[in-house]
């Protein structure tokens, strides 16, 4: 991360009003990227207040180590934030939940991490450079249809079928390596048709996405957030896409108690039980944020409190 984005951590002011800081409370930072909010929750913090921290870029568990191993109130772990429910730490419960969905500054501005078609690097795009296959090893062997259905699925890239097929026949004579090289190939397959934005934006995005397992394990760490909040507890979420977004919001939503649409000619069904509530309604960056921190363009905070 340059020096400029690993101080802007994003929407902190309203990430820090949604979790309401109890200078008591037990907090956990699912990602921690390089501690902007993690900061700043820790300064509102008192000597009984403790702060869990979970990333699974060893690069970020490595900065939080280096910044926070002297604190007795950080706990740190290096994870997916989807498996925050089995870590024992946070069997006694939470007062709140951070998660800051999708890939961080770091991870973008670091070329050799295959993240930006703005470098040319090995196309790698992974999180946890550890564990699971490359974009590179995906593009390889997938057939045809599998990388159409991702670009679509996770990218919403309507030209999806045509980038696949022209994916497949170029590894017939090479196999895609580099993130220049699928960069160039989608310049010259779909040219420059929307103003501002590169034609390997949404290719980008969707690789990120299947290689990392992102939206599975937004949907488990929901779930867990869900099952480790104590009452009154808060859950926030930043995301950068509408995909994110979308589980969310529909998480919330099915969670707070509304009744399903019934069947013609049925009786409805029951409501289930409220467990959530959604707190406001979805924050968006600030003009001022903005200009300071470009990056922020497309994030969406949403907060929900946990019911008794």
């Amino acid at each position: 991360m340059g020096s400029q984005s690993m101080h802007i951590p994003v929407m902190l002011e309203e990430a820090l009003e949604g979790l309401a800081v109890k200078a008591s409370g037990r907090y956990l930072d699912g990602t921690f990227g390089r501690g902007g909010h993690a900061r700043a929750i820790l300064e509102r913090l008192g000597p009984d207040g403790s702060l869990l921290l979970m990333d699974r870029d060893p690069q970020a568990i490595a900065a939080a180590e280096a910044t926070f191993a002297g604190d007795a109130r950080v706990t740190i772990r290096r994870g997916n934030f989807a498996e925050l429910a089995q870590w024992p730490a946070t069997e006694d419960g939470l007062d709140g939940i951070l998660l800051d969905i999708g890939v961080s500054s770091p991870q973008l501005d670091e070329a050799e991490r295959g993240f930006s078609f703005m470098a040319d690097a090995p196309l790698d795009m992974r999180m946890d450079p550890d564990s699971g296959e490359s974009a590179a090893a995906f593009l390889a062997q997938a057939e045809e249809k599998d990388i159409a259905d991702v670009l679509w699925r996770f990218g919403e890239e309507r030209f999806s079928r045509r980038i696949a097929r022209a994916i497949v026949a170029q590894r017939e004579e090479q196999p895609i390596r580099r993130t220049g090289e699928l960069a160039q190939l989608l310049e010259r397959l779909l040219g420059r048709r929307e103003k501002g934005k590169h034609p390997a934006t949404r290719t980008f995005q969707a690789l990120r996405i299947r290689v990392n397992g992102e939206l599975d394990a937004l949907e488990q760490g929901l779930e867990g957030a869900l099952a480790r909040l104590k009452p009154g507890g808060r859950l926030v979420v930043i995301s950068f896409h509408s995909l994110e977004d979308r589980v969310v919001k529909q998480f919330i939503r099915s969670q707070s108690g509304i009744r399903p649409a019934g069947r013609r000619n049925l009786p409805p069904p029951d409501a289930p039980p409220a467990m959530l509530r959604a707190v406001g309604k979805a924050h968006f960056p600030s003009a001022a944020e903005l200009d300071a921190n470009p990056r922020a363009r497309s994030a969406v905070l949403r907060v929900a409190e946990r019911l008794p």
